[in-house]
């Protein structure tokens, strides 16, 4: 039986972490998007966004077999301020997670950040390249989200399976990297 590993894509309303899980998972996705109605007008910011017509109201669920010995599960968050009470309840026992940024809205994958730097939760930080939005380079995205040298920061298209696949595989080689690092400098246990 391959082990599994627990992975959350997070990051703002609108960001991309439906797509990205639904474009790299090896099964057909489960899937909480509804179709926003009227009781969303004033309560969530659809600035840059106004075309979005659905929301996920709970989670996305994929999975992505990475070897007959390791399988990623990888969780989807919803994105609405509204709906950050299931995050916790996501996060548990999550083995690192990716934090999707738009650069059109870039003050929204905060939060996401904010909740795993808490949290000591190992994340990278990947930027959906969306159609019409400028580059930016990685150390101004870094410090544009206010995040560590260690923390990786990568381009994607959430869109496309092997853009997703090159950003899990940077989450858990950095998820490896952190934890070397941990055992070598922990004490010795007698």
């Amino acid at each position: 039986m391959p082990s599994a590993l627990k992975i959350l894509i997070a990051g703002g309303f609108g960001a991309g972490k439906t797509t990205m899980v639904g474009s790299v998972s090896e099964i057909t996705p489960l899937s909480t998007e509804e179709v926003m109605t009227e009781a969303s007008l004033g309560v969530d910011d659809l600035s840059g966004v106004e075309s979005k017509t659905t929301t996920t109201v709970a989670l996305d669920f994929g999975r992505i077999t990475v070897s007959s010995e390791l399988v990623l599960y990888l969780f989807g968050t919803p994105g609405q301020e509204r709906f950050w009470f299931m995050w916790n309840e996501l996060a548990a026992g999550a083995l690192g997670a990716v934090v999707l940024a738009d650069t059109r809205r870039l003050e929204t994958s905060f939060p996401s950040v904010d909740f795993f730097e808490r949290r000591g939760i190992p994340f990278v930080v990947a930027v959906n390249r969306f159609a019409g939005t400028p580059d930016y380079a990685d150390e101004e995205i870094r410090e544009a989200v206010d995040v560590s040298a260690d923390v990786p920061v990568l381009l994607c298209d959430a869109r496309v399976r092997q853009s997703c696949k090159e950003v899990l595989v940077a989450l858990v080689q950095h998820v490896m990297r952190r934890r070397r690092i941990a055992e070598a400098v922990a004490p010795p246990v007698r």
